[in-house]
Order: C-alpha cells, then sequence, then structure tokens
C-alpha cells in the first residue's frame, strides 16, 4: 500500500492529529446507544475541505482499533479514495451495480489489518441514479452484515443529492467542514438538504484547524554575582522561567475534497 503521507494515522500513530481522529471514533461509538452506528457517510459542503482525508483516516483509526472496516468510494463524480490509498481503480462500485461483478471480484485489501477497500471504478454518467437504485441499497444491507463499520465517501452534499440519496438509508451522516473557508450559510444549506430525506446526522468534522496550545513557561537556570562581607565576589545560582512560543498544527486536506 501506497498512502499518501495525509494519512496520518498509517505514519504517525502518536500525533496530536491522530488522537483527535481517534476522539472522533469515540464519540461515534458512543452516539447512540440504543442502535449502534455501522453505516456511515462522510460528506462536505464544498470541495476541498478535507473529507477524503477524514474518510482514510476515520477508517485506519477503526481498523487499528480492532474492528473490520470497509471503505465505499462512493464520489462517483470525482472519486479519490483510490489515489488516497495507492491502490487501483480499475473495477470498483460501480462494475458492481453496473455488470454484476460480485463483491470479491470488487474489494481490496488494504495493508492494514482489518481494513478493506471498494474503490468507485469507472465514472459512470448517472452516479445519482445508481447511488439511489434498490440494488445499492441491497447490496449496503447486504454487505453491512460482514463489517463493523462501513464508511461511506461521497461528494459534497451542497450542491449535489449523491450524499442525501445515500444519507437517508445508512446509519449516521458526518459533514466535514474547513475552518475559516466554508461560509455558516453553506453549512446551514447542506444541514437543511440532509434533513429533508430525515438523514441522521451525527456531528460535524472542524477541519484545517489551527490550534494554539495553551502558553506555557519552560524553567531555566542562571548566575548571578554578588559581593559577600569579606569583598569576595560570589557566584550564585536561580532559577527563573520563561514563556515558549506558541506550538502550532494544522489537520490535513486531501487537496481535492
Amino acid at each position: 500500500m501506497n498512502a499518501v503521507k495525509e494519512v496520518i494515522a498509517l505514519y504517525n500513530p502518536r500525533s496530536p492529529i491522530t488522537e483527535s481522529y481517534r476522539m472522533l471514533r469515540t464519540n461515534i461509538q458512543y452516539s447512540s446507544l440504543d442502535k449502534p452506528i455501522k453505516t456511515i457517510v462522510i460528506t462536505s459542503t464544498g470541495p476541498s475541505e478535507g473529507k477524503t482525508i477524514t474518510c482514510a483516516n476515520l477508517a485506519v483509526v477503526m481498523a487499528q482499533a480492532g474492528s473490520k472496516v470497509l471503505v465505499i468510494d462512493a464520489d462517483l463524480r470525482r472519486p479519490a479514495i483510490h489515489k488516497v490509498f495507492g491502490v487501483s481503480n480499475k473495477v470498483g462500485l460501480t462494475n458492481l451495480l453496473v455488470e454484476n461483478k460480485k463483491f470479491e471480484e470488487i474489494v481490496q485489501k488494504d495493508g492494514v489489518e482489518g481494513l478493506d477497500l471498494i474503490t468507485s471504478g469507472p465514472i459512470p454518467p448517472n452516479p445519482a441514479e445508481l447511488l439511489g437504485s434498490k440494488k445499492f441499497e441491497n447490496f449496503l444491507n447486504t454487505i453491512s452484515q460482514s463489517y463493523d463499520y462501513i464508511i461511506i465517501d461521497t461528494p459534497p452534499c451542497g450542491s449535489l443529492t449523491d450524499a442525501a440519496i445515500i444519507g437517508r438509508i445508512v446509519d449516521g451522516v458526518i459533514l466535514v467542514a474547513a475552518a475559516g473557508e466554508v461560509q455558516i450559510e453553506a453549512i446551514q444549506q447542506a444541514k437543511e438538504n440532509l434533513q429533508k430525506v430525515n438523514a441522521n446526522i451525527i456531528g460535524v468534522v472542524l477541519n484545517k484547524v489551527k490550534r494554539q496550545t495553551s502558553s506555557y513557561y519552560y524553567y531555566y537556570y542562571y548566575y548571578y554575582y554578588y559581593t559577600d562581607e569579606s569583598g569576595e565576589t560570589v557566584k550564585k545560582k536561580k532559577v527563573g522561567r520563561r514563556r515558549k512560543k506558541d506550538d502550532r498544527y494544522t489537520l490535513p486536506s486531501d487537496g481535492r475534497r
């Protein structure tokens, strides 16, 4: 597997960013106690907000925790899951829906234990019709019996209907929003689009956040000199403290979605 460096959960498990994805995993696990969240759509209000990278990192930390996870690239307009994980997109979801390929013929094993992938396959002329078909719904219902989590990457829901179409048949929808970039009106419109089909919005991921760690001080020693009663110069050590500069990090973007 040749995943891009933005799949930071693979390359830097101790990163604060990876920890934030673990927190997202935990929040999903406890978001519904009566009905466990198994099938999840991840979308955004517009392009380049980081939904695909969020999808990939969430899937990795779930698999690292021992869950069996399937990622489906249902962005049949600008698919990117195969690029993010560095796998082939010769066959995928559209081959199953159009050509009746079997699941075993399109699923790809990832380098992470417990993580499987279904890429988009060839881009079709009618993505909304394929994703809204009874065949896709039946496939999702059937395959969900074999996995702990199914994470579905979809196009942005601000102006396209694909995410809402799938959102009505899954357990939950996560909206990814780029901090400082997305307009509040766009988020409200995306929320309304999902609510119109009774999609269960379980949370919003604020991406590309520049977070300042709390200001703190570090201690240091310095010496000073004074003259004692006998007239000799004495060297004395003293403890002081000094403020460190702010430490910042930025959540990654996939540069595409």
